[in-house]
């Protein structure tokens, strides 16, 4: 179709505003002094399928959503969401309760007159986020809240005429017939166990779920798991309380062995090499920020059952409620303490400082793996052990572990990660700018509202960018990771002659800096420039970055850092930085030199862009750290979607981020449980689906964040 024919004539009259003036054009004189124009102005194409906004795709969603009946609206709960207090009314990010004020917007909803005889005790607080956006005319604190009717209508009856003109509506009012109540995952398994029973000593063979467990046979089925990470704890647990004989083995050392050794690292320069921010019990996010958000469901079954059985080892109960949850190293050491107890009460056999040197291959299947003392290098003291199944649940710094994979032919794909820089701000420069007036709040982690944080994605398509870009630069997302308010930059190298850093911050996110990564996207094409090939390629890109930064601190753990005004320039002003939380030395040097100039300069872009939203993040006082590699593994091994078995080998179950399908606690522990319920049914301890007890699964074959 031409262009023509979509085009429509558009008239316009357009008076002669000022009739003692002539029209100068002799043409015109003629004509009279009202004008009739015809422009052909283009249809405006409709935005559809994916090339709609995410605003215009909720809306569409909202309007072709068919409300449902409610068939009592006397009965069950009614979900009130979108619940908005002002900061000045609200008694702050610590108050998980139901405020007055918090009661009033509750009484709006209803339409009730007299906020105070609500009573607060109908009310639970489902969620609680803090929103700071510069769009809205002041910061609020927003909620969800579950109204339970009938205590509403116990404690205060007069409420009844209010609750029956109630109606649903769509993302703000839902009716409920019940309350979704999750239980960690003890007690789920457990109440699974106690059906059982009831359904044999009834002699009744038709329950749901107690057809689900079955009790282990006499001689217990034998698994090793691999690495004490959130996917390894958790797979260990689900397996152990199933029935299985568990034996989970450790490179790294406990929590309080590993605190001593981090120290000394920070102290005294002193590396373990299998003992550090890396390797340890609770793998590399025990010395991290304790991150608890994810992106494969908030609300789902799974997410909700991990979230209670860390409230169940010692979490507080406020990661249940809290928008952003987090927890902070602080708190994690007692929790995985707690885990470690639980683990041993089942049973499980927990061999710290226990490295892994080899899997026993028997007719094409694991029979077992052969260990030795992590701190004996010779691995004189090397043992066989046997095993049924060995589950894989390494972290991505396990780079030793990749290339044994790869001496038994077992598949490795190389998978697409980020590196980058690490950015780091004074705090209260961040509270500003995200604040403004109501910075003053922060009070270090313990005032009204939390230690401000910002997100960044960026995608560089060279529409916005600030300098001319070449063509490989072009085409990739540059964006935050592991940002840390409140933390500090850390050292998670494993090898004296590599730099890896990373952030971490304790639970009140209380130091007066503010840091997180900037990463910018990579792929086999970009591996390849750099003549690395193969399943270990993107392990070999970010031992070349990592070695470069080593060489550029002058050794001894010292980190390379840039201004982030000299690294928009690609100058060095002096020897002279700011100060920086990293504790073992920063020295002044030219961070373009260690990365290639597609990486630099997608990340100059990205500070420049992310300036004009966030004005002042290009400071004096804003330092960049070189580097940060480890966002993610570099590699997936393939296994298949519903058994979590290798594709490769038989018996050997990878799970978790070192085998590249998932990133962060959550979504690692998510994997592990899941992965341990899929081999509890292998292994005839568990029949029939998770489904009934957790939803469905996440796919075994995509990574999650």
């Amino acid at each position: 179709m031409s262009l023509s024919s979509k085009l429509v004539p558009l008239n316009l009259s357009l008076p002669n505003t000022n009739p003692k003036v002539a029209f100068q054009n002799p043409k015109l004189s003629s004509v009279s002094r009202q004008m009739l124009l015809t422009i052909r102005c283009a249809k405006r194409s409709r935005r559809t399928g994916k090339l709609r906004y995410p605003s215009e795709k909720k809306k569409l969603k909202s309007k072709h959503q068919i409300q449902v009946e409610v068939p009592d609206k006397f009965q069950g709960f009614w979900r009130l969401s979108k619940l908005e207090v002002s900061v000045q009314r609200d008694p702050g990010k610590d108050f998980l309760g139901v405020s007055e004020a918090l009661l009033e917007e509750i009484a709006k909803v209803l339409e009730f007159p007299v906020a105070s005889m609500l009573p607060p005790e109908a009310f639970s607080v489902v969620r609680k986020s803090f929103d700071a956006r510069k769009s809205l005319k002041e910061p609020k604190f927003v909620y969800i809240v579950d109204m339970d009717v009938s205590r509403l209508l116990d404690l205060e009856p007069r409420t009844w005429d209010f609750i029956s003109r109630l109606e649903p509506k769509v993302g703000q009012v839902k009716h409920m017939s019940h309350q979704k109540v999750f239980g960690d995952i003890i007690s789920i398994i457990r109440d699974c166990r106690k059906n059982c029973e009831g359904a044999v000593s009834r002699e009744v063979g038709n329950i749901q779920l107690g057809e689900s467990y079955k009790y282990p046979a006499t001689e217990k089925p034998k698994v090793a798991v691999v690495g004490s990470g959130p996917s390894g704890l958790f797979a260990s647990l689900v397996l152990a309380e199933l029935g299985a004989d568990v034996t989970l083995i450790e490179r790294g050392q406990p929590v309080e062995q590993r605190g001593r050794d981090i120290g000394a690292l920070v102290v005294r320069r002193i590396l373990q090499l299998e003992s550090n921010f890396c390797f340890g019990e609770g793998g590399a996010g025990t010395w991290s920020d304790g991150k608890l958000v994810t992106r494969i469901g908030r609300n789902s079954s799974s997410v909700l059952a991990v979230m209670k059985t860390l409230v169940h080892f010692g979490a507080p109960e406020n990661i249940l409620v809290a928008g952003k949850p987090h927890l902070g190293t602080d708190r994690l050491v007692p929790l995985l303490r707690n885990f470690r107890q639980h683990l041993k009460g089942l049973g499980v056999t927990i061999r710290f400082g226990t490295r892994v040197d080899d899997l026993l291959v028997e007719g094409g299947r694991v029979a077992g793996v052969k260990v030795s003392d992590s701190r004996d290098n010779l691995k004189l003291s090397s043992q066989k052990l046997g095993f049924d199944a060995v589950v894989l649940a390494v972290g991505h710094s396990a780079r030793d572990m990749y290339q044994m994979l790869l001496s038994h032919d077992i598949n490795l794909c190389p998978k697409d990660f980020a590196v980058g820089l690490r950015i780091e701000h004074p705090q209260e420069l961040i509270n500003n700018i995200q604040y403004s007036k109501l910075a003053n709040e922060v009070q270090s982690g313990r005032g009204k509202v939390p230690v401000a944080d910002y997100k960044i994605v960026k995608y560089i398509n060279g529409g916005d960018v600030v300098e001319p870009l070449n063509s490989e630069s072009m085409g990739r997302s540059c964006y935050s990771f592991c940002m840390c308010p409140g933390g500090q930059v850390v050292l998670t190298s494993t090898n004296p002659s590599e730099i890896c850093i990373n952030g971490m911050s304790f639970s009140r996110r209380a130091s007066k800096w503010a840091n997180a990564a900037l990463v910018v996207t990579v792929s086999s094409k970009d591996f390849d420039t750099l003549n690395f090939h193969g399943p270990l390629a993107g392990v070999e890109y970010q031992r070349e970055f990592e070695q470069r930064a080593a060489i550029m601190g002058g050794g001894n753990f010292v980190v390379p850092v840039q201004t982030v005004t000299d690294f928009l320039e690609n100058k060095l002003s002096g020897s002279s930085v700011p100060p920086s939380s990293y504790r073992l030395g920063v020295k002044a040097a030219n961070l373009h030199e260690i990365f290639p100039n597609y990486i630099t300069e997608a990340l100059q872009n990205s500070i420049s862009m992310v300036d004009k939203e966030l004005p002042g993040f290009i400071s004096c006082d804003a330092l960049l750290h070189g580097v940060e590699t480890r966002t993610s593994s570099p590699l997936q091994i393939p296994r298949c979607s519903n058994t979590y078995e290798s594709t490769s080998l038989k018996g050997l179950y990878p799970i978790g981020e070192g085998a590249g399908y998932s990133g962060g606690i959550v979504s690692a522990a998510v994997d592990g449980m899941d992965a341990g319920f899929a081999l509890a049914k292998s292994l005839n301890l568990y029949h029939g689906s998770i489904e009934p007890l957790l939803g469905k699964a996440q796919s075994a074959s995509v990574t999650n964040y």
